[in-house]
Parts: C-alpha cells; sequence; structure tokens
C-alpha cells in the first residue's frame, strides 16, 4: 500500500488540507466569541452551514455517482478556496452575515468533496488494505486538527485573525494541486444509464432494507455525533468554567492523541473481537464518557475524558467506514455516502442547536448528564433489537 503513489497523494493532500480546516475553525470560533455573545446563537450560525450542506446531499450523491470522482474533487476544491474569501470580507466588515455566507459555502462544497472522497478509497487500493488505509486517513486527520489548533493559537498570538484564513487559502490550494496529481482508473458510466443509475436516495433505502449490518452500523454512527456535534461549544464552555484558555489546547491534543492512539490500536483488536463488540464496546464508552464531565471544573477529570473518547472514536470509525466500503456496493457509494453525509448533518443541526440551548438554560453539567443518559440509552436499545433480530455483523 504504501508503494501508492495515490496513497500519498490523499494523506499528504489530508494533512495539509487539515491544516486549513482547523485554522479556519479556530477563527470562526474566535470571530463568534468577539461578534456573538449568546451560545445559542452561536450553534444558529454553525447550524445555517449544515443545513446548506443536507439540502444539496441529494444532488451530490447522484453527481458522484454519474460523474468521475476526479473530477468532483477537483470542483469541490475549488469551491472550498473562493469561500474563504467572504470570511475576508466578513472580518474587513465585522458582519456576522458574511461567516453564514464562508459557512453555507464551504459545506456546500464539503457536501460533494468528502462523499466523493470516501468512494474514492476503495478505487486505490486493494480491498484488504482499506481498514489500514481509513485508520491512517483518520490518524493524518486527527494530526492534522492537533497541529493546526496549535499553530492557529500561536498566529492569533503574534498576528491578526485573517492570517488564520491566509493559511486556509495556501492549504485548500495545495490540497487542490495534490488531488490533481491523482490517478484512477474509472468507468464512467454511459449517458443513457446515468439517469437509471442514480436518480436520488431512493434506490439506497431497498439496498439498507437487504444489508442489516450497514443498516445498524449507519444508525450507530449517529450516537457518537451528539459528543462530536457539541464538541466546540463544549471546549469552550469547559474554558469558561476552568476560566483557562489553556486548556481549551490542551483537550484537543489529548483528545487527538487518544485517536490516533486508537486508529493503529483498532488493526489488532480487529483480529481479536467481533465487529459488533467493537462497535457497541465503543459506543457504549463513549456515552459513559459524557456522563463523566459532569466533573468539568477538574481539568484532570476533563483531559481524562476527552482521551476515552478520542481512543473510542479512533477505533470506533475505522470499522465504521471499512464495513461501508466493502458491504455498500460500488455503483451505490456516491449516493450512500451522501446520504450518510446528509444524516450526520441533520444530527449535527439539532445537536448544535440542542447544544447551545442547554448551555443557555441548564449549564455543561446537567447537560452532559442528559446527552451520556441518551447515548447509553440508544446504544442499550440497539443491542437489544440487534441480538432479537439475530442479525450477525460478521
Amino acid at each position: 500500500m504504501w508503494k501508492n503513489a495515490n496513497v500519498w497523494s490523499v494523506l499528504v493532500g489530508e494533512l495539509i488540507a487539515g491544516l486549513g480546516l482547523w485554522s479556519g475553525i479556530i477563527g470562526n470560533l474566535e470571530f463568534m466569541q468577539e461578534k456573538v455573545p449568546s451560545d445559542f446563537h452561536k450553534s444558529l450560525i454553525l447550524a445555517s452551514g449544515l443545513l446548506a450542506g443536507v439540502l444539496v446531499g441529494p444532488l451530490a450523491g447522484k453527481v458522484i455517482d454519474q460523474s468521475k470522482k476526479k473530477t468532483v474533487l477537483i470542483v469541490s476544491g475549488i469551491g472550498r478556496l473562493i469561500s474563504v474569501l467572504f470570511m475576508f470580507v466578513a472580518i474587513a466588515t465585522g458582519s456576522i452575515w458574511w461567516m453564514v455566507l464562508f459557512l453555507i459555502s464551504l459545506q456546500v462544497s464539503a457536501s460533494f468533496y468528502f462523499p466523493a472522497l470516501q468512494a474514492t478509497l476503495p478505487l486505490i487500493v486493494k480491498e484488504r488494505d482499506l481498514l489500514q488505509l481509513n485508520g491512517w486517513h483518520m490518524n493524518i486527520s486527527t494530526i492534522a486538527r492537533v497541529a493546526g489548533t496549535a499553530m492557529a493559537g500561536l498566529v492569533l498570538v503574534y498576528w491578526q485573525i485573517q492570517s488564520l484564513y491566509i493559511v486556509s487559502m495556501v492549504a485548500y490550494a495545495a490540497l487542490l494541486l495534490f488531488t490533481f496529481m491523482l490517478k484512477i482508473d474509472e468507468v464512467e458510466v454511459p449517458k443513457k444509464e446515468v439517469s437509471k443509475q442514480a436518480s436520488g436516495f431512493k434506490e439506497v433505502f431497498p439496498m439498507l432494507k437487504e444489508n442489516r449490518t450497514v443498516l445498524i452500523t449507519l444508525i450507530l454512527t449517529v450516537i457518537p455525533v451528539l459528543f462530536l456535534g457539541s464538541f466546540n461549544l463544549i471546549v469552550i464552555s469547559v474554558s469558561e468554567i476552568q476560566d483557562s484558555s489553556f486548556i481549551k489546547g490542551m483537550i484537543y491534543t489529548v483528545e487527538g492523541i487518544a485517536f490516533m492512539v486508537g486508529s493503529v490500536a483498532i488493526k489488532y483488536i480487529g483480529s481479536k473481537w467481533k465487529i459488533h463488540n467493537i462497535l457497541f464496546f465503543f459506543v457504549f464508552v463513549v456515552g459513559s464518557a459524557e456522563l463523566l464531565l459532569y466533573f468539568a471544573a477538574s481539568p484532570a477529570i476533563t483531559l481524562l475524558t476527552f482521551a476515552l473518547v478520542g481512543f473510542s472514536l479512533g477505533c470506533f470509525f475505522p470499522t465504521a467506514m471499512t464495513i461501508f466500503q466493502k458491504q455498500v456496493p460500488k455503483e451505490y457509494h456516491g449516493r450512500f455516502f451522501s446520504f450518510r453525509n446528509m444524516i450526520d448533518r441533520v444530527a449535527f443541526q439539532v445537536v448544535l442547536l440542542s447544544t447551545g440551548a442547554l448551555l443557555d438554560f441548564i449549564g455543561l453539567q446537567y447537560m452532559v448528564i442528559v446527552f451520556g443518559v441518551i447515548s447509553v440509552t440508544l446504544s442499550s436499545i440497539f443491542l437489544f433489537q440487534m441480538k432479537k433480530s439475530g442479525v450477525s455483523m460478521d
């Protein structure tokens, strides 16, 4: 696998783009902290971009299955590059509406880019290497997140916020260069068959009904979203509770390192454990870790919690992604991954709005109790239903 030039193009491109992505995210949080006092209003602003991504999801899936994946990656990469320009206007004018436009354009581009990338990975490596590639791809994303947030914090100490978006533009331009370097053998769908083969999400539902393993895994991936969707707002709230800006960087670093350890360890764990044990065990750990955040005033417990979550997600997501890539027929990959991204975005919106409202009304400590109970309860229900129906995921 490591002799494959496409693998290096994807991983190096992901590393550079991730640095730009997380520089932009830290810039967004900094901008909102200055301009938007309410947590609920912050969540509404972030949700606007996710809503736009949901609306274009069906179109994105159809386009990806109709077109060459490399072409979709290039066009969406150009869209991400252009979207950063709106943030420069937002900073210059102090207008939050330009930031909303930036988020919308960025998420629309991402709605095409990420499903196309997920559909591309099975085309560049052999099936036996998919779990390893998914683990390393997520590892690289996490390294970029840790490095990107650390770099962004350093940049803000010495330079103005505009510098973060200059980093983003340079990174997205570099990603575009690496995308052009991809060499993928793709069979283009004949124009006569396009309308029959890719007409939206309606063909995805019968496939999910027939493949219970994919359906159960898809449902389980929604549970970690309760934590991930509220992640940035939780980090801000923990920082305020502890009255420490330093804890923000520590949380991202500890969670990121734990994620990387998990994504490496999953290759060994996967050879010892059954698939359903991996998936259910780690969603239970994530739910339990949410409950631990009741003690968010303690830096040690906070960092332990994020370490548990990071390791669990590092094991869970590569396993889930490999199931999708192997068991979903390749002709459905574009629509399925767009459908999955759409579900994630809807869940993210619900969680974002709920998090903002709950933080304003009941505070972090009671909010994490609510989220933790929901996560553990849903995990228990899905495990019971799987045992009752006799579905085997192995």
